[in-house]
């Protein structure tokens, strides 16, 4: 039987009593899993020196990690449904806790690979929990917007926060602290969520769809294996194009079993409806056009204007701060104008915050390259704030683990297009447009931070000309690709509000409502 918090047995009229103060809970998981995605980037020259791993062992210590979890989600978020969401999330943060005790003592990169797919496992068990349980732990749709926008902010900030979090630890402590910094919060999870968090299950007596499981996972590794392989190589080769076939054939398998199966993972009747469709494009391309731009705001920070890594990190906390932000005020802003056109304003602004990122000149583009990633982060998590609460408001609440899968695979899909798409398109943009002198080593051609290095060991003045011409073909590939951004957002502002108008619910409209009330009573307060 399924206990609500506190055992009480009794529910209040919009949900469970405990659901604020359960939501702080859920926010633990869903900042560690997502911080855990770029933690690592500050501390790769101090792992190497100390394990000495191979360049090919280095990028499986970054990557595994989000192979796993995205391969997992669906499975885990089913499995949730029928065994208990938060007896599935307890049993993901200890496994979680104790795979980022191993990572921070490994002693050899075998070990620290293993270690970072266990966090994978661990991962993928947390994040639908988490999202599923407020599902049904806020059953007023207004409140469940604001509950679903404080999960946003946390799952947006928390992939900011990692660099941060990363470089402040690594000043005062060994590379293991950025995984053991993640067990203090884990323990005080597994304190507060049994008496906080209510459990849910779904009450019927199905059967796991193991055929369907492994189909998922054979689908989803090598569709996502592709992306972040031709964004190592800056291209598309023959083992990225065998890698997305492989995953397009078992993805068109894993479909036709789940419709002839009795039980399956996933309702592929919700595929049918236009509003979820477009919501789970929104989602996913949404987190494809900020991830994608992150990378490349980095690397400006970093090598064109100088700044440290934890200095380019901190920078990009007022993006961050945006980031949140727009996730937070999105139901307001859906009472005010309704869903569509929400979504609409959110695809316009992050456009403009891509426009004028596209104009960052090679030097002193700190004040453009920030204002911009400040309109771009407020605009996509605005987007991907009301596309979340559509796509679990489309599943009944006794498979909303499954429904919280889909938006989190479509997150991973869209963070790996976005890092692979625009890489690609800024080293295109970046080879074509370097003109570089015949006695200059061709490794500069390589990249923006390997044209910096060459030009740190030639005389002066033949190193300044090339590290001013590489800007500039850098810069260039920046603009080429936060264009492209743009107009996918333009469109999609044109798109997604369409498929989101062509159907009308009773919750949308009672959001709506629920968003004008409390807006109504904020402003009388």
């Amino acid at each position: 039987m399924n206990a609500p918090a506190f055992g009480t047995g009794e529910k209040s009229a919009t949900g469970h009593p405990a659901r604020w103060a359960a939501l702080a809970v859920l926010v633990v998981p869903v900042l560690l899993t997502s911080m855990d995605f770029s933690v690592l980037y500050l501390a790769i020259p101090v792992i190497t020196a100390d394990l000495a791993p191979t360049s090919s062992q280095m990028l499986w210590i970054l990557d595994i990690y989000g192979f796993v979890l995205a391969g997992l989600l669906i499975t885990m978020g089913n499995l949730g449904d029928r065994f208990g969401r938060r007896k599935i999330l307890l049993i993901g943060a200890v496994v979680f806790g104790a795979a980022s005790v191993l990572a921070a003592f490994s002693t050899s990169p075998e070990m620290l690979i293993a270690a970072r797919a266990l966090m994978g496992l661990g991962g993928a068990t947390l994040m639908p929990s988490t999202l599923s349980l407020i599902r049904n732990m806020f059953e007023d749709p207004g409140e469940r917007a604001k509950a679903i926008g404080v999960w946003t902010a946390a799952f947006a900030g928390g992939g900011a926060l990692g660099p941060v979090a990363g470089g402040a630890l690594l000043n005062f402590f060994d590379w293991g602290s950025v995984f053991l910094i993640n067990v203090p919060f884990l323990i005080g999870l597994l304190i507060a969520a049994p008496i906080l968090v209510p459990e849910f299950r779904n009450p019927s007596s199905a059967r796991f769809d193991i055929a369907g499981a492994a189909l998922s996972m054979a689908a989803v590794l090598p569709i996502v294996y592709a992306a972040k392989h031709a964004a190592e190589i800056t291209g598309w080769d023959v083992k990225s194009s065998i890698s997305l076939a492989a995953g397009a054939v078992f993805a068109a398998l894993f479909f036709v079993r789940q419709r002839s199966a009795t039980d399956p993972l996933v309702d592929t009747t919700l595929f049918k409806s236009r509003r979820f469709v477009g919501a789970l494009v929104a989602v996913t391309l949404g987190i494809m056009v900020l991830l994608g731009p992150n990378m490349y705001l980095a690397q400006y920070l970093q090598l064109a204007l100088g700044f440290s890594p934890l200095g380019a990190a901190l920078w990009m906390i007022p993006m961050t701060i945006a980031a949140m932000a727009g996730s937070m005020l999105a139901p307001q802003l859906r009472g005010w104008v309704g869903t569509a056109s929400a979504m609409s304003i959110g695809f316009v602004a992050a456009a403009t915050g891509l426009g004028v990122i596209a104009f960052t000149p090679a030097v002193d583009g700190l004040s453009i390259i920030v204002g911009g990633g400040v309109v771009l982060g407020a605009g996509v998590t605005t987007v991907m704030t009301l596309a979340t609460d559509a796509i679990v408001a489309a599943a009944p609440p006794d498979r909303a683990g499954a429904a919280s899968a889909i938006q989190e695979t479509g997150s991973e899909f869209g963070g790996a297009l976005g890092i692979a798409l625009m890489g690609s398109i800024g080293a295109t943009v970046y080879k074509t447009s370097l003109d570089l002198p015949a006695d200059v080593p061709a490794i500069a051609e390589e990249s923006f931070a390997s044209a910096r290095e060459v030009s740190r060991s030639l005389p002066e003045e033949v190193g300044n000309a090339l590290f001013e011409n590489a800007a500039e073909a850098f810069t260039s590939g920046l603009s080429v690709a936060a264009t492209a951004g743009s107009v996918v957002m333009l469109a999609l502002a044109v798109v997604v509000p369409v498929l989101m108008r062509g159907e009308s619910t009773d919750a949308e409209s009672t959001s709506v409502r629920a968003d004008s009330n409390s807006y109504a009573k904020e402003s009388h307060s």
